[in-house]
């Protein structure tokens, strides 16, 4: 399945039915009077979110959804019947926002939150609501009223407890395939990841979900390479495990440089707990190791871990230290997202 993350709909709740002008003809009753009955409701447009998706692919194929009309209203005083509502169905984490793309109008993180985006117009009066002492015979009835019509963006924030950045080839990929079932694509060569995956990782008999997204480079925050688009993926994370590839020459500069795309994007990034971690240790000589690791200790300001997913050292380490993280959120903010079992994810 593609993955799509923002999507731009246009929706239209459903007219108010007219009402109808009618007169009771009868045998025997001679003067019979006005029997219009008012017009249905139109219907509404919603938005629910849902379980089982993580992807709008949906909207990429239709992008028009139109709420019924409210039924007319009919003689004997009989009302139209109300106009079928529209439902948006999202995946979890789903903003939805108006035309302009930043005035936000719903967040969306629970599954069976619903909230209407368009309500529908109210049917017209038949003429029998018009009969007064004076009037006995109206010979009016009103239309229904119009719809709302308008544009709204759907953007998908995924929601994980732990989220992957680093540098393209930092290992991020490699590592969320060893920790959990997901199978994202590996590829000797940069940008083998073009869109976020997500995995559930158990540690200790404990679950968390962790997104690993595409690499940032250096100017990332200017559209450089894929540029920042993904990062809103991470945004939800209660903690980011940065990946430095041990293998280059300069780790460190490697770590200011994703530091700094991620202090410029800003969105709440640039406090998040961070845990900094030096991967592929498994391909890099001891004495080698141990300088790059207080090379990187110097501009992180704080120890790294040293791990390797393909041999599975120090692994289950840095597992453990996010998982005490993600407990500590849990029990520090009863609102936040609650944790994730592994059947409510599918990588």
């Amino acid at each position: 399945m593609k993955f799509l993350d923002e999507a731009k709909v246009y929706i239209r709740s459903g007219d108010g039915g007219a009402g109808s002008v009618s007169f009771r003809r009868e045998k025997f009753i001679e003067f019979g009077g006005p029997d219009g009955g008012d017009g249905g409701r139109g219907g509404d447009v919603w938005a629910e979110c849902v379980d089982g998706l993580n992807t709008l692919i949906d909207y990429r194929y239709q992008q028009h959804f139109k709420a019924k009309t409210g039924v007319h209203g009919m003689g004997r005083n009989m009302a139209g019947g109300r106009g079928d509502d529209v439902t948006l169905k999202v995946p979890v984490g789903t903003q939805i926002f108006d035309e302009d793309n930043e005035t936000l109008i719903a967040d969306l993180t629970h599954p069976g939150q619903k909230i209407l985006l368009a309500k529908g117009g109210n049917g017209g009066f038949g003429n029998t609501h018009f009969k007064t002492s004076t009037n006995q015979a109206p010979r009016r009835a009103n239309p229904g009223l119009e719809g709302i019509e308008r544009w709204i963006w759907l953007r998908l924030k995924l929601i994980a407890h732990a989220g992957l950045v680093g540098l393209p080839n930092a290992g991020k990929s490699t590592f969320l395939a060893a920790v959990s079932a997901a199978k994202p694509k590996i590829a000797d060569y940069p940008f083998t990841t073009l869109h976020p995956n997500l995995g559930v990782v158990r540690i200790d008999g404990r679950d968390f979900v962790m997104a690993d997204i595409p690499g940032l480079i250096e100017g990332a925050h200017e559209g450089i390479g894929l540029g920042d688009r993904f990062l809103g993926h991470v945004e939800r994370c209660r903690v980011l495990l940065h990946l430095v590839d041990g293998t280059q020459e300069d780790p460190a500069e490697a770590y200011r440089i994703v530091r700094g795309e991620l202090d410029a994007y800003g969105a709440g990034l640039e406090e998040k707990r961070e845990i900094v971690a030096l991967s592929k240790a498994d391909a890099i000589a001891a004495d080698e190791l141990e300088g790059k690791k207080k090379a990187l200790a110097r501009a992180c300001g704080m120890t790294p871990l040293v791990l390797s997913a393909a041999s599975g050292a120090g692994v289950e380490s840095a597992l453990r230290v996010l998982a005490r993280i993600i407990e500590e959120g849990n029990t520090n903010d009863p609102n936040d997202v609650p944790a994730a079992k592994a059947e409510d994810w599918t990588p």
